[in-house]
Parts: structure tokens; C-alpha cells; sequence
């Protein structure tokens, strides 16, 4: 898979900039040269099934996007999850003027929002990738068939968490495609899988083989049973939300058997002062070991695999060039300092209650909050944003960087090597211990304080004798900010939108916080998908 990615085979007939889902006719067309070659090639077509997740654009980061009319930063994948989880959100702020950016940081977006249509077209152009290699190479390989159909369950769980009631098909041409209520997109997914399951490989984690490793890819990046584990622990585990129906025993029971798998978290020794937590998010995090908790990797690399809507958004976003000091003797390793997004202080809260966080690098961060995920940076900054402009109020957040934890160099000293993990294995270990506290009167069993305890002992941070869910919520915070998955854990707690009380910095566009509708916990779709899929009804209050 890693061969694959990196080298960007294209398919033969994909320049897929699909942009509205109602274009469906656009793959309905035959050559006007007829000498040109129509064939699919399934492993370049499998690739982009993939690929899309890492990339804007076949040609890399100064490419053109894949998605017709939106600029390839507008419609990132990883780019656009992070802000339509993080900004919306009690951890991330950012001072750009963007279109788009303000309303994400005040909860005001509607219709015409241009990152949501990005990242809403981005994934059904992801759908439309996986329609198709499934219409014309399914009987290529039964393993990559399972891959993929696991790919396009994952891209519309991400449109079901999103926007609710979407439009679903499974072909890549023909009508525009009926909209259907998040239950019944939801049962498909488990359905989808429940029926590839067995085909996927083992749960186990795999490691960056570099091109190839013996003449074939080494496995890592694909999704295996592990994967469809953990993508189940967040079906049921927000099943409330989206079909109205706790599932927090399913929740639990999937959770674990990626506690029980070969999966694990990253708990080796500290590297060069790189802590396991931080080796997570580093330049080799695909061969340092913290692989071994790795189970959706996205990959990235420098030289052949580049892209700015990826961990370069994570790590150029998040600095300045101001960040010199210890361990970050160059910044974050890459020339990027683009001085946007930062902690709000709602976050900075989570590790130090009572707001009273030092003035210090990151190191001396982490000592002082006694915890190895503190990861921030106070020197030259405050933690309260008054000028929603200015970089340097709000912390700055070190968490992703493109440093080697062996000490040698990177494949760039612009583009990151630093793969997003979309999934690791410490979700599900959050995932049961919260299921397991909702079904045990809001406070977590023995069985359960057990498998939070080892989240926290990871991060050398103090062990709790008791965990209630308010404080797992503020776990999820403390382990995952910053990796696109805030809103929808906020949603399910119901601190999200409505009349909930739950406030945080810029809340609604307030200094202070204040609530707003409920309608937004799902968002707007796209006015100009509206205006051509006669079968999409706009969400309600929008």
C-alpha cells in the first residue's frame, strides 16, 4: 500500500473532479481518439480509493485538486475533518481571515460554507472512486475488493456524522443519487462491515516498509479486521446520535477486541527526549514503533508523496518560527511556520484547571502539567484570546512535528514524512471505558478504570481511582486534540449545540461562550448540490 500511495499510479480513466455528486453522467463517456487506451488498471484505480485520503490531487502538492472549481487546501481531507472537528470546537482556534474560518471558530456556517463543500465533495468523490473500481475491478483481488468496500463504508460514515440524512448510491454513474435517513446508511455500513470482515488480514500492526519490503508492500495503510473493529466502536458508540438508539454494550464488546489484538498503545522508551506519546506524531512514526498503534495510517512522505492539506496542515498550521528551543531546535522541522491554528483556553484547561499554566517550551510544559500530552508552548503567548487575530494569543500546540525520533533527517525539509493516524488503537481504549460508564450509572466499573488508567500511565500522568464520564469526556480531550474528532465526541455527550449550558472561549461567537441551535449539530449541505440533486431536502434550519 505504501508503494502504492507514494507512487501515485493513476488510473487510466480518472481525472475525477467530480465536484457536484449529481454529475453523475460525467463517467458515461466514451474517448473521441480511439486510440486512446480505456483500460483500468486496478491497482492504480485501488490506489486512488486511498490516495484521496493523503492527496488534494494526483500530481502532489502544486498539483491540481481532484475536486472541480474548490482548491485543493479547500477540499483536503484530513484539512477539512480537522476544521469542521477542531475550530467548531472547545480546543481549536485559528486568527486567519480565510472564508470560511470565522464561522467555523464562532459556530455560524450555513449553506454557502466553502470547507464544508469541500470536504463534503471531497468524500463523495471518494464514494464515487470506490463505486467504480467495484463496477470494474472486484474480481481482481478479493482482499483489495474487501479494502475498498471498507474505504467507501468509511467515507459515508464520515458523511453520516456530518450531514445526517445524505444522498447514497452504489454505482458510479447513473441518477442522482436518493437521499435516505442516517439509520438506513448507518445499517449499511454495518452491514458492508459484517460481510468483509473475512476477507480483511489479521489485526496486526505493520510498519513502513519503505517502497517495497521483499518485492511487496508491507501492508501498512490497509485496512484490516482491526479497522472495521474500530470503525464499529464508533458506529455503536454514537448510535444514539445517529439512530437514536445507545448501543453501549455493542460500543464496549468492539472495543475491546482491539484492546485484546496484537494492537496496542505505544508505550516504548523515550527517544532523544520524544516521549511514546510524542513519537505518535512524528516524521517516523511508521517505523519508529509507535506503529504498533496505528490502525488506519495516512501516509505521507516529503519527496513522493507530498501534499499541504495533510500533516502539513497539522504541523505547518500550528507554528511560528518563534518555536526554537530544546527539542524543536528548528521549529517543527519542516520550513513551514504559518502562525494559524492554537489551543483555545478551554483546552490548556483540561491540563491545568486552574488556568495557571507557566510561561514555558514544551518540555517544561509537560513537567509542569505532569503529564507527557501537555503539549504546548506559552513563551511570548497568552492563554486568553482577546484579538481573535493575533497568533500569539491563544497557546501554541507542538503535538505534530517532522522530526525523527533516532535523531537523523527527514526526506524534506519542507514537505513532512508524518503520517496521520486516523485511527490508533488508544480510541478504543477511551471508547470502552466511557461504554462501560454509561452502562454502570455514569461511573466506570473496575474493568473500566483499568483501561482508562492505562491511557493516562502511557502519559506518565497521574492514575484516577474513580472516572466519571464528565472526566472521561475531558480524556478524549487531553488524549485526542487536535485529531478531528472533538465535535462529534461533544455531540454525543450533548455539549455540542442547543440549550446545554457547556461553554467555551468564542462559543458562538462570544468572548465568553454562549449556546446556539441545536440545528447545527449536523451541518448544512452544499446550496449548489441543492440546487441540482432534485432529491436532497436541506437539513433542517438551515
Amino acid at each position: 500500500m505504501k508503494s502504492y500511495i507514494k507512487t501515485l499510479i493513476p488510473a487510466a480513466c480518472f481525472m475525477l473532479g467530480l465536484g457536484m455528486t449529481s454529475c453523475v453522467g460525467d463517467l458515461d463517456v466514451e474517448p473521441i481518439d480511439e486510440r486512446t487506451d480505456m483500460t483500468v488498471d486496478p491497482i492504480g484505480l485501488y490506489n486512488k480509493c486511498f490516495a484521496n485520503m493523503g492527496q488534494e490531487g494526483n500530481a502532489g502538492a502544486n498539483g491540481a485538486s481532484d475536486i472541480d472549481g474548490i482548491d485543493g487546501g479547500t477540499s483536503a481531507f484530513v484539512r477539512q475533518i480537522w476544521n469542521a472537528q477542531e475550530l467548531t470546537t472547545d480546543e481549536a482556534h485559528c486568527p486567519w481571515g480565510d472564508e470560511g474560518i470565522p464561522a467555523f471558530n464562532h459556530n455560524q456556517w450555513g449553506a454557502s460554507h466553502p470547507m464544508l463543500r469541500g470536504l463534503y465533495y471531497r468524500l463523495y468523490n471518494c464514494v464515487t472512486l470506490c463505486n467504480h473500481y467495484l463496477e470494474v475491478a472486484s474480481d481482481y483481488d478479493a482482499q483489495m475488493t474487501a479494502e475498498v468496500r471498507y474505504a467507501r463504508a468509511l467515507y459515508y460514515y464520515y458523511l453520516i456524522d456530518g450531514w445526517g440524512d445524505v444522498g447514497f448510491t452504489t454505482v458510479a454513474a447513473g441518477k442522482a443519487p436518493e437521499q435516505q435517513s442516517r439509520a438506513t446508511t448507518w445499517q449499511w455500513i454495518m452491514d458492508e462491515l459484517n460481510d468483509i470482515e473475512g476477507q480483511l488480514s489479521e489485526a496486526k500492526p505493520k510498519t513502513d516498509g519503505g517502497v517495497f519490503a521483499g518485492g511487496k508492500s508491507t501492508g501498512y495503510g490497509r485496512p484490516d479486521k482491526a479497522a472495521v473493529w474500530m470503525l464499529r466502536t464508533r458506529m455503536y458508540l454514537n448510535a444514539e446520535v445517529y439512530i437514536g438508539k445507545p448501543m453501549w454494550a455493542e460500543a464496549k464488546a468492539e472495543a475491546k477486541k482491539v484492546i485484546d489484538s496484537a494492537y496496542k498503545l505505544n508505550t516504548q522508551a523515550t527517544k532523544n527526549g520524544w516521549t511514546a506519546y510524542q513519537q505518535l506524531f512524528m516524521g517516523d512514526n511508521g517505523s519508529n514503533g509507535a506503529s504498533v498503534e496505528a490502525i488506519l495510517p495516512i501516509m505521507q512522505d516529503g519527496k513522493m508523496c507530498t501534499a499541504w492539506g495533510c500533516t502539513m496542515f497539522l504541523i505547518g498550521g500550528t507554528y511560528k518560527d518563534d518555536m526554537i528551543d530544546g527539542q524543536f531546535t528548528a521549529g517543527n522541522g519542516t520550513t513551514e511556520n504559518w502562525q494559524g491554528n492554537r489551543a483555545r483556553r478551554d483546552l490548556v484547561q483540561k491540563f491545568f484547571p486552574n488556568l495557571d499554566a507557566p510561561n514555558v517550551s514544551t518540555a517544561d510544559m509537560q513537567a509542569a502539567a505532569g503529564d507527557d500530552r501537555a503539549l504546548f508552548w506559552s513563551i511570548d503567548r497568552t492563554i486568553e484570546i482577546t484579538n481573535e487575530s493575533k497568533f500569539e494569543e491563544g497557546f501554541s500546540v507542538t503535538k505534530f512535528c517532522n522530526y525523527y525520533s533516532d535523531g537523523s533527517a527527514a526526506h524534506s525539509s519542507q514537505f513532512p514524512d508524518t503520517d496521520f493516524f486516523l485511527m490508533r488503537a488508544a480510541e478504543a481504549y477511551l471508547a470502552f471505558g466511557e461504554a462501560d460508564a454509561r452502562l454502570n450509572n455514569n461511573a466506570a466499573s473496575a474493568e473500566g478504570i483499568q483501561v482508562l488508567n492505562q491511557i493516562r500511565q502511557r502519559a506518565h500522568a497521574a492514575t484516577k481511582a474513580n472516572w466519571t464520564l464528565s472526566e472521561i469526556e475531558n480524556e478524549w480531550s487531553r488524549e485526542f486534540y487536535f485529531e478531528g474528532l472533538r465535535r462529534t465526541t461533544l455531540i454525543r455527550f450533548g455539549h455540542f449545540g442547543g440549550q446545554n449550558g457547556y461553554n467555551w472561549a468564542w462559543k458562538g461567537g462570544v468572548a465568553n461562550g454562549a449556546n446556539f441551535d441545536a440545528h447545527l449539530n449536523v451541518f448544512a449541505f452544499p446550496n449548489t448540490d441543492i440546487a441540482v440533486n432534485p432529491n436532497l431536502k436541506q437539513n433542517a434550519g438551515y
